[in-house]
């Protein structure tokens, strides 16, 4: 059967792929058509290629890619993306890779790059088939990992799930937070009281360590700002302080989505690194999760050692690149 392939914009396309990203098996805030417009509208360069397969009464799928000369690639960068994937309702795997394959045949590129895709992702299946099957070149990288831990009933059962070790350390920590401070967790939700407390995040994030305080440049700054505002408006936004006799001490900005918190990135007052409130209220916003029945934690990218500390398994992600001249070099 032939599937049409238009060419979309956020707008045409947005309800539809709200509706359908659901059924797909990579769902993730990262796919939301929100999330990948605010990144698309201040970091995005290039033409936008977001396409819609499948006929008038039946979507098939979406591609959301972007090309810069004969290079093809996801929406977004791994450096804001934690996950990236093609949003593809399950059961229409083959099909919509069989369209997707046909309609790049009549394009001009020479290179398609798709980071960030999380292990069991169907495009690590599908996607490298479709490319031998043309001839194409095929490689598959591993990326890194995002830790996540699945999360029991009741905060006793969690810390019952930990190591002996850890469990120890993290009451430990606890009691002497509990001891010798008047502390309290603050969590922002609204988009009115955001603008403040995101820039007071901010600071604390840049602080808290060098590679971070790197990594946030202005383009970036403006996309955390920009992502939260929107977030905040569409209910998904946790942004989490811990305070210390009134003042904010640490930081974690937290997404809730499909029932998982993602812990997206977070900061702390160096001079307040002998109470570890970093790490503690990064385990309070993991016992607020269970609190409100959420069936996942997700730490996100990086290997971070108090993500293990928590709990977290890895979860590998991977970076798939398609090469349409095998032994050329890429333009």
């Amino acid at each position: 059967m032939a599937y049409e392939i238009t060419r979309e914009s956020f707008t045409t396309l947005g309800e539809e792929w709200l509706q359908v990203l659901p059924q797909c098996a990579t769902d993730s805030i990262f796919l939301t058509p929100r999330w990948q417009e605010t990144w698309w509208q201040g970091m995005g360069s290039g033409e936008l290629q977001l396409l819609r397969i499948g006929d008038d009464n039946h979507l098939l799928g979406i591609a959301p890619l972007a090309s810069e000369g004969r290079r093809w690639r996801f929406l977004g960068d791994s450096s804001v993306f934690d996950y990236q994937d093609f949003i593809i309702p399950r059961g229409s795997e083959a099909p919509f890779f069989q369209a997707l394959g046909d309609y790049l045949e009549g394009e001009e590129w020479d290179v398609l790059d798709l980071p960030s895709l999380p292990e069991g992702s169907p495009t690590l299946h599908f996607l490298p088939l479709l490319a031998q099957g043309q001839g194409w070149g095929v490689a598959v990288e591993d990326e890194g990992v995002a830790p996540g831990i699945f999360l029991p009933g009741s905060w006793d059962e969690y810390l019952g799930g930990l190591t002996k070790k850890d469990r120890h350390e993290l009451r430990r920590k606890l009691r002497r937070l509990e001891g010798t401070t008047q502390y309290a967790t603050r969590v922002v939700q609204a988009d009115q009281e955001l603008p403040p407390a995101m820039d007071e995040f901010l600071s604390l994030m840049r602080t808290s360590r060098v590679d971070k305080q790197e990594f946030l440049t202005p383009d970036r700054e403006r996309f955390f700002k920009d992502i939260g505002q929107a977030l905040a408006q569409t209910g998904h936004l946790r942004l989490y302080f811990l305070q210390i006799n009134g003042a904010h001490v640490a930081a974690a900005l937290c997404f809730d989505y499909g029932g998982r918190r993602l812990l997206y990135n977070s900061g702390y007052d160096l001079s307040y690194s002998s109470l570890s409130v970093g790490l503690l209220l990064k385990a309070l916003c993991l016992k607020d999760a269970i609190s409100a029945g959420m069936s996942y934690f997700d730490f996100l990218r990086g290997p971070e050692p108090y993500k293990y500390d928590l709990g977290g398994r890895d979860v590998r992600l991977y970076h798939l690149v398609i090469t349409r001249h095998p032994g050329e070099s890429p333009r």
